[in-house]
């Protein structure tokens, strides 16, 4: 009896980790499944899978390609996910037109209605990184209002706000059936 009331509370959720080249996608996974940073990281080519357990949840993350050439496969690997994560390069002042307009262009997806977003802002360990109100406004979070979406300003090298991050992707998670 005992033994079964256990696995009852076990919960599971699947994440797409998305966002362009070089935002810093494979070293959020990296630092949530084991807390360590690597500087040499190479570019995820297509799409890897992790699975990572922090207490009683299971996180499967599809960590995808930030290249032009796969962000088309982005809508497939987030359809019915928990929770999307959209990983800017907050230092990359460049960058962020572009993936605003790649952000924008995903969620008009009718097959990703309603799943939650939770941008993060990565990099801000470095001097030129946008201010979180600075990087809402040039996304134009603001404007998306069919789903809840949540923004914070990490880093991945200095391990800044990941625990955040963890605490709301476990608050988003579904209790296993």
């Amino acid at each position: 009896m005992y033994l079964h009331i256990s696995l009852f509370f076990k919960q599971e959720m699947e994440l797409s980790l998305i966002g362009l080249q070089n935002a810093g996608k494979t070293s959020l996974v990296n630092t949530i499944a084991t807390g360590g940073y690597s500087e040499d990281m190479i570019p995820t080519v297509g799409f890897n899978m992790r699975k990572v357990t922090k207490g009683n949840v299971t996180i499967k993350l599809w960590d995808l390609g930030g290249q032009r050439r796969f962000r088309t496969m982005w809508e497939r690997y987030c359809r019915g996910v928990s929770a999307i994560l959209y990983v800017v390069d907050a230092a990359d002042r460049d960058s962020v037109p572009i993936a605003r307009s790649e952000l924008h262009e995903l969620l008009m997806k009718p097959s990703l209605s309603g799943i939650p977003l939770l941008v993060l802002g990565n990099k801000i360990d470095k001097s030129e990184a946008l201010s979180k109100q600075a990087l809402v406004d040039q996304l134009g979070l603001e404007s998306i209002t069919d789903r809840e979406v949540c923004c914070y300003m990490i880093s991945c090298k200095d391990s800044i706000n990941i625990d955040a991050v963890i605490d709301w992707l476990i608050k988003h998670s579904k209790t296993a059936k």
